[in-house]
């Protein structure tokens, strides 16, 4: 006795996933063909000029008022790259060179920190860094209240750590 063929059964479950396809396609579509045309709208708030002014051949034409910045600030691409060296807990020295380090930086905050101490065992490395971090509050109270610090390991001698501080653009 041979087995029994059975064919292949149509049933709209099969159709379900075209048919969100082809919605989120047209629902995509949709959406693209509601928005204005910006190069338009930037033609359209340009002031023309008036017939006095292009009248009088001595007038110059008053430049553009700088744009202000809107939106959600940002952070810079390029880091800040500092090199700190003191003893393991010697706090203060640490907070010594963080504020001779960042004094030109004076005025700007920073987003996040990535701080990697050197040490020849990770666990030392990440400790040495979590007191840097800590060190930055208290040189730089302002700079550095809100950013995110993380500390790293990076293979060395103790008692040294390299910095990345990502600012927030102006």
């Amino acid at each position: 006795m041979s087995p029994r063929r059975r064919g292949f059964r149509f049933t709209p479950l099969h159709l379900a996933g075209w048919l969100f396809a082809d919605m989120l396609l047209v629902l995509a579509l949709v959406s693209m063909g509601d928005r204005g045309d910006p190069l338009a709208a930037q033609a359209a708030t340009r002031p023309s000029p008036s017939a006095s002014s292009a009248s009088s051949a001595d007038a110059e034409p008053s430049p553009e008022p700088s744009p202000t910045p809107s939106g959600p600030r940002s952070v810079e691409r390029k880091p800040v790259k500092v090199h700190v060296t003191a003893a393991v807990g010697d706090t203060a020295r640490m907070v010594k060179q963080l504020r001779a380090a960042t004094a030109r930086y004076e005025g700007r905050t920073a987003a996040f920190v990535l701080t990697f101490g050197q040490a020849v065992e990770p666990s030392d490395g990440q400790a040495y860094a979590r007191d840097i971090n800590r060190s930055l509050r208290k040189a730089r109270p302002g700079m550095f209240d809100d950013a995110t610090t993380r500390p790293f390991w990076n293979g060395g001698t103790s008692g040294a750590a390299d910095l990345e501080i990502y600012f927030y653009t102006r």
